[in-house]
């Protein structure tokens, strides 16, 4: 068995190697970028004396290194010795595109020492990484991929399991007099509910106690709304999912936070953890009653 898996990020420059060492971290890779060839050896010794610790690793390598394929080789061969399994995932794209990538971002490409056109570079660098294209286990062609395709190659590529293809909720209550919670992908105000603090017996409860939640959930309106909000998150999540939303949260505020917001957060609940990991907070449900 492996010691530990060593990932090969590399390509042409400007092909998105930065963005896949982050998909790779979302993947939980441990991600370094431009390390040297040479001491990717001595990288994996650290990772042995961590006790497995680190099992996982994507390296990020720029072709800018004098003697770039030669030692990395070296370096792959001695990976192997010490017992890790290591991949090479080639990225590329055509030439007007990276031209284009160039200039938008003005940056200065790593082989451009010489005042040569961006092109003539371009196609240097093609010809130079011809030999570990050749060797790499997946090459991802990024031309024409949006950011949200890309890491979807790369997660339907690399991903151990398929829990990676679900999402997981947080579902918050919370009382608008106290302001959103500024994490919240989602916000439902459920003030137009039936409202318990006008009923003196159900003011001081909240919308964990049964009588609490009997009331609101008795209402042809709160039933109404349900329905169509589940159809809605069922309709909703999966393209979250698809654009690699790893996350997802939603806050139901009230007025005050402690009764119609807690009940659908629960209701919510109930039905998202059927599918989804879900954990839920009752942000205001402890401030006082005014």
């Amino acid at each position: 068995m492996a010691k530990g898996n060593f990932m090969i990020v590399t390509g042409l420059s400007g092909a998105g190697r930065s963005s896949a060492l982050k998909n790779f971290e979302d993947l939980g890779y441990f991600c370094v970028d431009n390390l040297p060839t040479t001491l990717i050896p001595k990288f994996a010794e650290i990772c042995l004396q961590l006790k497995n610790k680190i099992k996982k690793v994507a390296l990020g390598i720029d072709i800018r290194e004098g003697d770039f394929l030669d030692d990395l080789f070296i370096s792959l061969e001695e990976l192997s010795k010490m017992g890790f399994s290591y991949q090479i995932v080639f990225l590329e794209a055509s030439n007007s595109v990276l031209v284009r990538r160039y200039s938008e971002t003005r940056r200065k490409h790593p082989l451009d020492r010489e005042g040569r056109s961006m092109l003539e570079v371009i196609v240097q660098e093609r010809k130079r990484l011809m030999g570990i294209k050749e060797r790499a286990d997946k090459i991802i062609d990024t031309t024409t991929l949006t950011p949200q395709e890309f890491k979807q190659v790369v997660f339907s590529s690399f991903r151990e399991t398929p829990e990676l293809d679900t999402i997981n909720v947080s579902l918050v209550s919370f009382g608008y007099k106290y302001g959103i919670p500024v994490d919240a992908d989602l916000v439902i105000d459920t003030r137009f509910l039936p409202n318990p603090h006008y009923i003196e017996r159900l003011r001081p409860l909240t919308g964990n106690d049964t009588e609490v939640s009997r009331f609101v959930l008795k209402s042809s309106v709160t039933q109404k709304f349900l329905k169509k909000y589940f159809s809605l998150l069922k309709f909703l999540i999966p393209y979250y999912i698809r654009e690699g939303k790893s996350y997802l949260t939603i806050a139901v505020g009230c007025t005050g936070g402690r009764h119609r917001s807690v009940i659908i957060v629960n209701e919510l609940k109930k039905f998202l953890e059927k599918k989804y990991p879900v954990k839920i907070q009752y942000r205001d449900i402890g401030k006082p009653t005014t």
